[in-house]
């Protein structure tokens, strides 16, 4: 059963082996147990319902809240040779009786529909008239009250499903589920624990960052600028601020787009559609943006504003790296913005009960922000996975920055804000602290106060700024309110007694997510080109990761071309004549001569059991690694960075590789991370840095930790 689906796999999507969880999951369905499958956002939940509706008989029904994602989904099945369609209120009159006549007449092997369909009785009058095999339930946490997505339609999927006969299997998916809306969905779908898989929420090409006390829009664009040409998603919180952002990012020259309620359909419509054919590389959207946004490629997702709790957080910045490829998720943290999302609770028509657990919710993203330890494990704590292990890359594991004393600044600022009464904000604070001339000031009689211009050696931005930081480290807390005033904490008076330091770390460094290769660049534009003639997404053609795979491993026939991940027979025949005529073009002009591909590919039969085409990244490094190639070598072969083979040989013992630990450590430094873990505990990589030699690096520190777990 399961070979049959490895070969459908293979053939219509262009992999050789499941992702983790898909192929228990395919199992159960095929074996008409009904299930419920948590996976991560870019998990692979798709293939879970795409595979077993191509074996079973009749048609597969898909309940989907994402009307924008029906399309996307369609033309993919359809170009890998899929018979696929939707329905929804997207289309005209006539399109749904072609549609409902084909979907009669055993056209179609996967119908998406919108859950609202299910109160249309000619919708469920058709259904008596054919055969369901399978009911797949998308964003299945929409079910459940404790959501953070609540839909009261997804309450009739349970009346769909005893209304066919016979009864059909029944597969419920979600990537965002903490183990109280897992049991609700359980409930309400009837599907019993033991059917329940749990592939784990962790995202290992995800790095999550949180970026506090900076100014946040000179960061957003020397982030955007630094990773141009890459796509990503910025949010806010209102459309306000949407707007603001927008027209800031295009005043700097960078390709951008707006979506949010207060504008027009057609305009979202455009918006949408230029960022998912790669015409523009941002967007930049409240949270009514990404629901149904298939885009594999997006590179990062920044939150301006603080979501209102982590299931929409994860969600969201999920939307990064769905193809796999490395890609940043990064929020730029500032406690008053908490206060946007306590009004919209407050002000929603939730009963007491709901709000009570949607303030709690919003407590522990703030605690997210303040927070100095693993963030990828805070996440996965939250959803339950209480033995996560820290993830060596996210921002507070990587944090190396220097830390500078600002204690007399600090108290410049806490002593100006308690002579103010503490009732004013940090606008009127930052021009008292620079000595502004502003008549209000004067009115208040602030210029006779002794702190007034006592920092007038800084600008007001750069005084502001620090406020942020004052406040985003607890040493003031902003009331409520759309203009919250500033007032001191204990930490604060600690600091105006001088019992307590202030130490501020150096500004966030900003990196590049995709390294240069030009081979890469050309095969993206074919691919755009290719897009733009048959009116569909690029990434629909083929993945950026297909592409770099192509770029690496420089397939010179079909044959070798086949062995690409994400390339199958029917994009075969449809593309590899004109990317395999820009491979051979460019390895032409670069002097590079023909040769195997097999020579990169990894684990040989004989060592895993399995066969041909190309295995995972990290098990190509670690094959290296096993044939004696270096860290340096195995990173000048494969073009990568010295730090990105590092993280490929840390994936290793999750698929049960084994790594010799100790010959990254020199035998003389084992005894001083030893001592160094001892003293600092192993919940975050810095720390331990600190008390380390300089020439000890974070990698030996890593291998000590898998070295202990082994």
């Amino acid at each position: 059963m399961l070979t049959k689906a490895k070969d459908f796999l293979q053939s219509y999507f262009g992999y050789d082996e499941f992702r983790r969880g898909q192929d228990t999951i395919i199992q159960k369905v095929l074996a008409g147990e009904d299930t419920l499958g948590i996976m991560p956002t870019g998990g692979g939940k798709s293939i879970c319902y795409q595979i077993p509706a191509l074996s079973l008989r009749g048609i597969t029904i898909v309940v989907s809240p994402l009307i924008s994602l029906m399309k996307d989904q369609v033309d993919a099945l359809e170009k890998a040779g899929i018979p696929s369609t939707f329905i929804n209120s997207t289309i005209t009159g006539e399109e749904m009786r072609e549609r409902m006549s084909g979907l009669y007449n055993g056209k179609y092997k996967l119908v998406y529909i919108a859950p609202e369909r299910l109160e249309t009785d000619y919708f469920l009058r058709l259904l008596d008239e054919v055969h369901v095999s399978l009911v797949a339930i998308d964003e299945a946490h929409c079910i459940s009250q404790w959501g953070h997505d609540f839909r009261p339609s997804y309450l009739l999927i349970r009346e769909l499903i005893n209304r066919i006969k016979p009864k059909p299997v029944v597969l419920g998916l979600t990537a965002t589920a903490t183990p109280q809306v897992r049991e609700d969905i359980r409930q309400l779908l009837d599907i019993h624990v033991e059917n329940t898989v749990v592939t784990g929420f962790e995202r290992e090409n995800l790095r999550f960052h949180v970026v506090k006390g900076q100014d946040r829009d000179l960061f957003l664009i020397d982030y955007i600028q630094k990773n141009s040409g890459q796509a990503g998603i910025v949010y806010a919180a209102t459309r306000k601020e949407v707007e603001r952002l927008y027209h800031l990012l295009k005043a700097k020259g960078i390709a951008v787009g707006k979506y949010h309620a207060g504008i027009s359909e057609k305009s979202r419509e455009r918006y949408q559609e230029q960022f998912l054919y790669d015409d523009i590389d941002v967007m930049v959207a409240t949270n009514a943006f990404g629901m149904g946004i298939n885009k594999s490629n997006v590179r990062f997702v920044i939150h301006y504003h603080i979501p209102r709790n982590m299931e929409s957080y994860y969600q969201e910045a999920g939307r990064a790296g769905r193809d796999g490829e490395e890609s940043d998720c990064i929020l730029l943290f500032a406690p008053q913005d908490s206060h946007i999302q306590s009004f919209l609770i407050d002000q929603s028509e939730m009963d007491e009960h709901r709000k009570e657990n949607e303030f709690g919710k919003l407590r522990k993203m703030i605690a997210y922000g303040h927070t100095e330890s693993c963030l990828q494990q805070y996440i996965l704590h939250y959803f339950g996975e209480e033995d996560a292990n820290i993830c060596g890359k996210c921002g507070n594991c990587t944090d190396d920055r220097e830390q500078v004393d600002v204690t007399v600044e600090a108290q410049m600022a806490l002593s100006c804000i308690r002579r103010m009464n503490e009732r004013f904000g940090k606008t009127m604070i930052a021009k008292v602290l620079t000595g502004s001339s502003d008549q209000k000031i004067r009115s208040f009689g602030f210029d006779q106060l002794s702190t007034y211009g006592i920092m007038k050696d800084k600008t007001q931005k750069e005084t502001t700024e620090f406020i942020d930081f004052l406040t985003a480290e607890g040493y003031l807390r902003p009331t409520d309110g759309s203009y919250p005033i500033l007032m001191l904490t204990e930490m604060a008076r600690d600091v105006l007694h001088g019992k307590e330091k202030v130490m501020r770390k150096e500004k966030a460094r900003i990196t590049q997510i995709v390294e240069d290769n030009m081979l890469f660049d050309v095969l993206r534009k074919l691919r755009k080109g290719i897009a733009d003639e048959e009116n569909v997404p690029p990434y629909i053609i083929f993945s950026d990761v297909t592409l770099k795979e192509m770029s690496t491993l420089l397939p010179r026939s079909e044959e070798e071309l086949m062995q690409v991940k994400g390339v199958g027979k029917q994009k075969l025949e449809a593309y590899g004549t004109v990317f395999l005529k820009e491979i051979n073009k460019y390895c032409e002009v670069q002097g590079i001569e023909s040769r195997k591909i097999s020579q990169f590919m990894t684990l040989s039969k004989k060592q895993t059991g399995r066969s041909s085409r190309t295995e995972p990244s990290h098990h190509i490094t670690y094959q290296m690694l096993q044939d004696g190639f270096s860290i340096t070598e195995i990173a000048g072969e494969r073009g990568m960075t010295e730090r990105t083979i590092e993280g490929h040989l840390l994936k290793c013992p999750g698929d049960g590789l084994e790594v010799d630990w100790s010959s990254f450590i020199p035998k003389e430094y084992e005894p001083l991370i030893e001592e160094a873990v001892k003293q600092a505990g192993q919940r975050r990589l810095t720390p331990i840095k600190d008390l380390l030699p300089e020439e000890i690096s974070f990698f030996m520190i890593q291998a000590y930790l898998e070295k202990q777990k082994a």
